[in-house]
């Protein structure tokens, strides 16, 4: 079958506009709760209809943003299609905000933190979360960054004053979800973590709650039997292939450094089955590695492939990272891995490319049936490793296939149901669908499309001819021979 080199973007509009009409509620638990879907495996609401987590991390919000900086920060977060944001609620015992204001002027009694007349640390977590609440976000709650647990600044009566407080003062926020951890093993103090998780699902029961570990590794190794943990969450880390860490907490095999998607598979094995996302991949333009900044960064291009990996091996989401946002660094506010001084403000950074492209996983995601959607990769023929592994990922009308180097790759459209598939490249860096024909079914052989943009990567999407899964019918798919001409015609 002749390949056709047009991008569909009238096809591409229909399909993401078809995507905003789904899910099309005012605010996304205007659907009901959030709750764990019955095989283990997804988020959904109460109502039935999925949640695609797409996260940012924007940890030190709470510290570093006065409230007009919040607001833009959360109004661009929605622009871009993320629907949650992960934050430190103190970092540091107290933590202190940009208006000078300490989280725990009495320590672990927090019964007088609010003081009337003043706009104090509380009221601004509050006023965060309702302005997110407003942007359609949800907030991802960091209690307590794990170095402070570490340290032994928290123990297990103080872990439990602060669980109260936190669950009655939330409790009725209906934009929360906590997360225990934060960046730290689960056997470094456990009896603090099971004493704050526990504490807080007693009063707020209403919430999903997770636990974020330390790189290359996941909360499923510590705490996957706990009641309290609702799914499960896996840092996949910022070090590059060959860059080890070598301690016993890092008991990966050499050469798989960047390999997030052996995560998904890794926590899996635990029982029962919990769904599973990367809290922490490598964030772009951070240096590889992070501790020398002479080191080359993370691109767009990298964030994408950390998504795509991820998501197609079985995750429920994903969570983007910035290295300017994450830290809100700013001129006057120290930045951490930037050579020379040299610090791009976190307002700047939200125009980077990847930032802006997370979107496109969750609309694609969304726009084709959702719950019967498995990691296969037995649809994959001749597979790679490393740079050059493909992913696949499949319902039973369709299929995805992640290519990050645009590689010939050897496809079985048997795995899906249809005589005839109709097959799309799709660039990971606009959405943009280029249309490679009707194939019959088999394997097949694609050689990925690259267009103006040059990027390489992209998603082959292959779906049963009788479906319009991308908001488009087969008889609406350009005749073959007017594709062409208008090709030419073009050229």
């Amino acid at each position: 079958m002749k390949r056709h080199h047009i991008v569909l973007l009238a096809v591409t509009a229909m399909m993401f506009t078809a995507v905003g009409r789904l899910y099309a509620a005012a605010r996304p638990w205007d659907n009901g709760r959030l709750r764990v879907s019955a095989d283990g495996r997804f988020l959904m609401f109460d109502n039935g209809r999925p949640f695609f987590w797409l996260g940012d991390t924007g940890w030190l919000m709470p510290e570093r943003l006065n409230r007009d900086e919040a607001e833009y920060y959360l109004s661009r977060c929605e622009a871009a299609g993320y629907n949650v944001v992960q934050v430190q609620v103190i970092n540091g015992i107290p933590a202190f905000n940009v208006y000078g204001q300490m989280s725990m002027p009495a320590g672990f009694d927090f019964s007088a933190v609010d003081r009337k007349g003043v706009y104090g640390y509380w009221d601004h977590m509050d006023y965060i979360i309702d302005r997110a609440a407003a942007h359609g976000i949800y907030v991802g709650m960091v209690c307590i960054w794990g170095g402070m647990v570490k340290a032994g600044q928290m123990n297990e009566a103080q872990a439990r004053s602060y669980g109260m407080f936190l669950a009655n003062r939330y409790k009725n926020r209906k934009n929360i979800v906590w997360i225990m951890g934060g960046d730290i093993q689960g056997d470094i103090r456990t009896g603090v973590w099971d004493a704050l998780a526990t504490t807080i699902k007693s009063i707020d029961t209403g919430h999903l709650m997770t636990f974020h570990p330390r790189g290359r590794t996941t909360s499923a190794r510590w705490f996957n039997d706990r009641a309290w943990l609702d799914f499960n969450m896996f840092q996949s880390g910022h070090r590059r292939y060959g860059q080890r860490m070598g301690n016993k907490y890092y008991p990966i095999p050499d050469g798989t450094e960047e390999d997030s998607w052996m995560y998904v598979d890794s926590a899996w094995s635990y029982k029962p089955v919990k769904p599973v996302i990367d809290g922490e991949p490598s964030y772009e333009d951070i240096p590889q590695g992070l501790h020398d900044a002479g080191e080359p960064r993370w691109t767009a291009a990298d964030v994408r492939r950390y998504a795509y990996w991820s998501v197609f091996a079985g995750s429920c989401g994903h969570t983007y990272g910035n290295n300017s946002i994450m830290q809100f660094a700013k001129p006057g506010v120290n930045g951490a891995y930037f050579a020379d001084g040299n610090v791009k403000p976190w307002y700047k950074a939200m125009d980077d490319p990847g930032f802006n492209q997370m979107k496109y996983i969750k609309r694609l995601m969304l726009a084709l049936p959702y719950f019967d959607r498995i990691p296969d990769q037995s649809v994959i023929s001749g597979n790679g490793i490393r740079y050059e592994r493909l992913i696949a990922t499949r319902g039973k009308d369709y299929l995805l296939v992640y290519n990050h180097t645009g590689r010939d790759m050897t496809v079985d459209l048997r795995k899906i149901s249809g005589k005839r598939k109709n097959v799309w490249w799709m660039n990971p860096a606009n959405g943009a669908l280029t249309y490679l024909g009707e194939h019959v079914s088999g394997m097949a052989v694609f050689r990925p499309h690259t267009d103006a943009t040059g990027i390489a990567d992209g998603v082959l999407i292959a779906i049963d001819s009788s479906k319009s899964y991308l908001g488009v019918t087969a008889s609406e798919i350009p005749d073959s021979d007017a594709v062409a001409a208008e090709r030419d015609r073009t050229e």
